[in-house]
């Protein structure tokens, strides 16, 4: 740790923690409803878990990325940040936001628009809040020192990613048009700009572990933006496919689905391409394990899951089934929980001094949410296709069709034990760390 601001950064990964905690909880009890075991029924029913399980993944994984923005920006533009209590302040006002939409769709306090639940009062503090975070960063960067590629690629997904949430906040009447937009707000975020974030991420951690120049890996990075512009933005278009807009979006969206794999197969390649080019043989194993493990399972929940589905011809029968749901647990994990797990490995010994590196439970973390989640997608993956065959092709009742799938939950709940047995694990080892202190100040990376 080479400025003490930096140390704000793990309390938003305190955080981030703390609500991937809450979001497996939501996911159990929506996974032994689906096996039939639905008591808790009355008090948190199906829609309400669900909406809270995937609100709950967006904001962990978004406190993640400030936590990270708030260690990286320090470090790359060598200033301090301008404000850190302005940043602990931020912390707590994301806090109650999200406490007070959780607790909210408990009591049908939502606009019931799938992963735009939130509340519109609260979707004005969320601007202030990213607004506050915005600022923060951008005076950072404006009084730094130096600029570097890395720091402006995030900054951009960062600043993107605000600007995106405001179409989304947009009201309108009609159905048709009101999905259109939405999807601005939830396809630009996780297959555009969150890719920018994970580039500069994925960036900053090479240039750490592997030794590789800055200007080698910086030069990759202007292909991965690249390519997550020319796939991502027409990509949208395969959510267009069935809510009423003309038919050209047919062919834009599934040409462009096609395409989307690329962005991901960049950053496959250039993690294992800085990798093999490195010469420093760093201690700290277990990032590197997380940083590509990020990049491999990434390319291919988001990438290939993404594309095997999204195809015109394929979705016709998957669209809205538990395929949908095969693809964004490995995509979303692959590509965004691992990158957060890969930078908490990487800046808790440099914020705390403690060396962990090679632990067997920090291993056992790694192993266990990796096959975990293999094991979840592949539950999903034959869940799914027996569903679309069921009740797309033989024209079952989606009831009757969920009952006969039950069995496929069981071996979803028990991959999903394993997943979170590896997830308390990488937790315990978080906490063993302790909180950052200043004597680290002496301990760079």
């Amino acid at each position: 740790m080479k400025y003490k601001s930096q140390k704000v950064a793990y309390w938003f990964f305190a955080f981030s923690m703390l609500l991937l905690v809450l979001q497996l909880v939501y996911g159990f009890i929506m996974s032994f409803a689906h096996m039939g075991f639905d008591g808790l029924h009355n008090f948190i029913p199906f829609n309400t878990a669900r909406a809270v399980h995937t609100n709950l993944l967006v904001v962990w994984l978004l406190s993640g990325f400030m936590g990270a923005a708030y260690y990286i920006i320090p470090e790359e533009a060598q200033h301090e940040l301008v404000s850190v209590k302005l940043a602990y302040v931020q912390l707590i006002s994301l806090a109650v936001v999200g406490v007070v939409a959780i607790i909210g769709y408990h009591f049908n306090y939502w606009e019931g628009r799938k992963f735009l639940e939130i509340p519109r009062p609260l979707d004005y503090l969320v601007v202030v809040n990213v607004l506050t975070f915005l600022g923060i960063i951008l005076m950072t960067l404006f009084k730094g020192k130096q600029r570097t590629t890395t720091s402006l690629v995030l900054t951009m997904g960062l600043v993107f990613a605000a600007l995106l949430y405001l179409p989304g906040m947009i009201w309108f009447d009609n159905q048709t048009v009101d999905s259109f937009f939405r999807w601005w707000v939830v396809h630009l975020w996780v297959e555009g700009v969150w890719e920018l974030i994970m580039g500069g991420i994925l960036a900053f951690l090479l240039i750490k572990l592997t030794g590789v120049d800055r200007e080698v890996i910086e030069k990759w990075l202007y292909i991965i933006v690249g390519l997550t512009f020319l796939s991502g933005i027409l990509g949208t278009g395969h959510h267009y496919y069935y809510i009423g807009v003309g038919k050209i979006w047919l062919i834009v969206g599934g040409i462009f689905s096609a395409l989307e794999p690329l962005a991901f197969l960049g950053m496959a390649l250039f993690a294992l391409a800085m990798y093999r080019k490195g010469e420093r043989n760093h201690p700290n194993k277990q990032a590197l394990y997380w940083t590509l493990g990020a990049a491999i399972v990434s390319f291919i929940g988001a990438g290939l899951l993404g594309m095997a589905h999204t195809l015109p011809q394929v979705n016709l029968y998957t669209h809205g089934t538990l395929v949908t749901a095969m693809h964004g647990h490995l995509a979303f994990w692959g590509a965004y929980g691992m990158i957060v797990f890969a930078f908490i490995s990487f800046a808790m010994p440099n914020l705390t001094g403690r060396k962990l590196y090679e632990t067997v439970a920090g291993q056992l973390a790694f192993w266990l949410t990796t096959i975990g989640m293999l094991g979840m997608t592949s539950a999903f993956a034959v869940a799914g296709v027996a569903q679309v065959y069921l009740e797309r092709r033989m024209g079952l009742d989606f009831g009757m069709v969920q009952k006969e799938i039950e069995v496929h939950f069981l071996v979803l709940t028990i991959c999903a034990t394993l997943f979170t047995t590896g997830v308390i694990l990488f937790i315990y080892e978080f906490i063993k760390y302790g909180k950052p202190n200043d004597e680290a100040l002496v301990v760079s990376e």
